[in-house]
């Protein structure tokens, strides 16, 4: 199998409310966390999004309230004092952050709830929910990762290199990570991750 997974770590906590699972996925910028999340949405009635706030604006046809729920930086901030936020972070001088409220609705309709995030930001739900389960997706090659973000033509060629200049501490954290899943065939990608989430808690394994 091409994608591939090089670690996984045992949890032992029981899923929350009636099966739903939270599920984390980070990844530089490119390697196709968006376009995974999406899928496994569609194959899987449910599972839901949590839709991050963010202050960056919209990007291309992104909608508010369905790719991200848009805030200027001053009610970002308020939501931030008001403790409104399960997580957030300052990613390129940009705030991004995760509403408590979104999550619990979900656990509480029985969902698995999926989350697109910043590293910083998984690992700050692993923290709120021990039985989280995070997935670091990885491109095949800086080579590929480059030629993606070009392509997509939504960048700055600034912001790519920046981007790019960030995966070494992206890389760092994805250690910490449940596993590490290389995105070089997106079908493949998919179905793995249906096997993770689908196993997630249910055995005891280690995988290298």
């Amino acid at each position: 199998m091409n994608a591939c997974v090089n670690r996984c770590k045992t949890l032992n906590k029981p899923d929350r409310n009636r099966g739903a699972k939270l599920v984390a996925f980070s990844a530089p910028s490119g390697s196709g966390k968006t376009t995974i999340c999406r899928l496994l949405l569609e194959r899987n009635p449910a599972f839901s999004l949590s839709i991050s706030a963010t202050t960056r604006p919209p990007r291309g046809s992104e909608v508010d309230g369905v790719d991200y729920v848009f805030l200027s930086k001053e009610a970002f901030l308020e939501k931030v004092s008001a403790g409104e936020f399960l997580e957030h972070e300052e990613v390129f001088g940009r705030y991004y952050g995760t509403l408590k409220s979104t999550v619990e609705n979900f656990l509480a309709n029985g969902r698995t709830v999926l989350f697109d995030i910043d590293v910083k930001g998984a690992l700050n739900v692993k923290k709120a929910y021990p039985d989280a389960l995070l997935i670091f997706i990885k491109p095949p090659s800086l080579e590929e990762l480059r030629r993606r973000l070009t392509g997509r033509n939504t960048d700055k060629p600034e912001e790519i290199e920046r981007r790019l200049k960030r995966i070494e501490l992206e890389y760092a954290a994805a250690e910490e990570f449940d596993h590490i899943v290389v995105n070089d065939n997106l079908d493949k990608a998919v179905a793995l991750i249906e096997d993770l989430i689908a196993n997630h808690n249910t055995a005891n394994h280690v995988s290298n």
